[in-house]
């Protein structure tokens, strides 16, 4: 097992190290910070002894490297629109997607194990058929679609819930947090469900296809021979083997959610890291750029090395074929 994890671990930082060198090449050759940060009275002369002070005419090597040891102590440049470090900044609107990704996974979770698991036991049931045709739709609807018709139907029709921002906040040791006011919860359940709307008929279909393979296996027939209830069957034998992959997937798509909240944080002018990337790309900010990828990069290559290592430990026969 020890093997497995650092085997697991160095590809995480390998990973990173990739990571690291994109975002480089980004803050390298996107845009020019000296222009961003002097105005236009600033003469030539002074912005080239600007380029040397900033150590930008240094060789290519030489900024990586100094590049790479300011990122691994959390410094990846300044922002040039807040005038604040990027990671600072980064930090400030991250609460806000965690949250949103948070909820949107809770919705799935809860919606996709009974829908998924009710349409594997009964296939031809006319409520079977109804999900997973509606399935196909969801997947095929994309989500800023999903957004733009929630807002229409619920915010400009009904006026049940608002159509943009989180509402209020309250700080909690630093944390801006949406979930612990009436309001903030409001405001969380449109761009939630839309979120949702992405991943949820994916796992609907995940869970019945995996559940209904798993039925046909050999130990539930025995299973079914030994007379045992059908809820055990279903729920212990059947579904408990269903969960490892699922497992595997979910981990795989939890990064996957924050990198689409861009879409719904636009739509719904959500402050999260989503929306403060898209006005990065328009204001050519790539401090604020780099420190996203860097950021959304770990959070994947984090989540995906602890799934493969949860996955590792309940199943022996990944770790033995990890080693070898």
């Amino acid at each position: 097992m020890i093997a497995f994890i650092v085997r697991r671990v160095a590809q995480a930082v390998l990973v990173m190290f990739i990571i690291s060198i994109v975002g480089f090449a980004i803050k390298h050759n996107v845009g020019d910070p000296v222009r961003m940060i002097t105005g236009i009275s600033v003469s030539e002369a002074e912005r080239e002894e600007l380029r040397e002070e900033m150590g930008l005419k240094d060789p290519i090597l030489t900024q990586y490297w100094r590049f790479l040891k300011n990122a691994a102590q959390g410094d990846l440049g300044t922002s040039y629109f807040y005038h604040k470090p990027a990671t600072r900044v980064i930090l400030e609107k991250a609460p806000a997607t965690i949250e949103l990704v948070f909820v949107s996974s809770l919705i799935i979770v809860f919606l996709s194990v009974p829908l998924g698991v009710f349409a594997a036991i009964y296939p031809k049931n006319w409520f079977s058929r109804l999900v997973m045709g509606g399935s196909i739709i969801g997947v095929s609807i994309p989500v800023f679609l999903t957004a733009i018709v929630l807002v229409y139907i619920f915010s400009v029709e009904l006026g049940w819930m608002p159509s943009f921002g989180r509402g209020e906040t309250v700080n909690i040791y630093g944390w801006e947090s949406g979930l612990v006011t009436w309001d903030g919860i409001k405001h969380l359940i449109l761009p939630a469900i839309s979120l949702s709307s992405i991943m949820l008929p994916l796992f609907i279909r995940l869970i019945r296809s995996e559940m209904m393979e798993v039925l046909e296996s050999e130990y539930i027939k025995f299973a079914w021979a030994k007379g045992l209830k059908p809820k055990r069957i279903w729920m212990i034998h059947a579904f408990k083997n269903t969960l490892l992959p699922v497992i595997t997937v979910g981990g795989v798509q939890l990064g996957i959610t924050i990198a689409f909240t861009i879409l719904t944080e636009t739509v719904f002018q959500w402050q999260g890291l989503g929306f403060l990337f898209m006005e990065a790309v328009e204001r050519s900010d790539t401090s604020l750029l780099v420190a996203y990828l860097v950021f959304v990069g770990l959070v994947m290559v984090v989540v995906n090395t602890l799934v493969d290592i949860i996955y590792g430990w309940i199943n022996p026969q990944v770790r033995i074929t990890g080693v070898e």
